[in-house]
């Protein structure tokens, strides 16, 4: 069960995910200092960006670059949407909601191509 429980493909999918959130911080910290000035916000940008691609580039050991990229991608901006809308007010409109929706589905597409056993990721 524990070797279930860490397998390559659940691991790489947790950097993925990992290597998202550092992304999200990162491009939020980038619209904060772009809006409030000082260094120190971008100073936070490049630490998180640089650790999401270093989280990205771990995943690729166990999912596709295409696989992983389109997810890293497409949940990111999904995330930051969501960021922006609560943390700086903005607002979305119709045409903006169905094209998140039309990348959440491309994403759940992709995904569900690429294969999920572990002698595929070996």
């Amino acid at each position: 069960m524990y070797r279930k429980l860490c397998s390559p493909l659940l691991l790489a999918w947790a950097l993925l995910f990992a290597a998202i959130v550092c992304e999200i911080i990162g491009t939020s910290f980038m619209a904060i200092a772009a809006r409030n000035g000082g260094y120190l916000g971008y100073i936070w940008m490049a630490g998180a960006l640089a650790l999401s691609y270093y989280l990205l580039s771990l995943a690729l050991r166990g999912i596709s670059v295409g696989v992983a990229y389109a997810v890293w991608e497409g949940l990111g901006l999904i995330g930051l949407t969501i960021v922006s809308v609560w943390l700086f007010g903005e607002k979305l409109v119709p045409q903006e909601l169905i094209g998140l929706a039309l990348a959440l589905l491309g994403l759940t597409c992709v995904t569900l191509g690429e294969p999920h056993d572990e002698e595929a990721t070996a």
